[in-house]
């Protein structure tokens, strides 16, 4: 799952972006409106983090101009402003939901992750089932083969996704946008290097992540 956070706040935005990143997910961050307008038009986000005080570009009219392209990333807004009119503009802007500053990280990413489900129009599963592979997404913990694997987040986002993507061939490139923020180069190796750990910790006996030459890679079915 890849998150853009458009905030100008360092403090807050470095928080933010450490947070997703530790949860499994993929953030871009923009310093201003205009930047993550740039960045939203040029990539495809699953959610999307906005705060209304922007320099460039306010919060509002980013939300705005982004729905005027005919973007529907789900918008998750922050603000220091509490008033229900503040959250009414929000909203009517194209806002999907409203976060009022201070917050737990936790529920932000508890409304992230709601966002992305009303969004998909599916509940979010509590585990994921492969074969022999089980991902526990609240525990954060693998088994296979009655073996508890241990996995870092970046391993663990890449193997969930792939199970998500179970008996669909997934290329470097889908790869790299659902698990690296848009600072990686295209034509790094960054992906085989990180299927390589993946695979190195992964029952060495049985060939779970199946390589597609000249496409990508996949997770059978069973």
């Amino acid at each position: 799952m890849r998150v853009l956070v458009v905030e100008d706040d360092r403090k807050i935005a470095t928080f933010v972006v450490k947070g997703l990143k530790q949860s499994g997910f993929a953030a871009d961050h923009a310093p201003d409106g205009e930047a993550g307008f740039s960045l939203a038009q040029t990539a495809n986000y699953d959610a999307a983090i906005v705060d209304l005080m922007l320099p460039q570009l306010d919060g509002l009219s980013l939300i705005q101009k982004i729905r005027a392209a005919g973007n529907r990333v789900p918008v998750l807004i922050l603000s220091a402003k509490s008033s229900v009119d503040e959250r009414v503009k929000g909203l009517q802007a194209g806002g999907d939901d409203y976060l009022t500053k201070p917050f737990a990280f936790s529920e932000l990413l508890a409304r992230v992750q709601a966002l992305i489900r009303r969004a998909s129009h599916t509940a979010e599963p509590v585990k994921l089932v492969v074969g022999e592979l089980t991902m526990d997404l609240l525990a954060r913990e693998v088994h296979c083969g009655g073996g508890k694997i241990e996995l870092p987040p970046r391993e663990f986002a890449l193997l969930e996704y792939l199970m998500r993507s179970a008996g669909r061939t997934v290329t470097k490139t889908m790869i790299l946008e659902h698990i690296f923020d848009y600072s990686f180069d295209p034509q790094t190796n960054v992906v085989d290097v990180l299927i390589h750990r993946l695979r190195s910790k992964l029952p060495k006996d049985r060939d779970l992540i199946q390589t597609i030459r000249g496409i990508g890679y996949v997770l059978p079915r069973a």
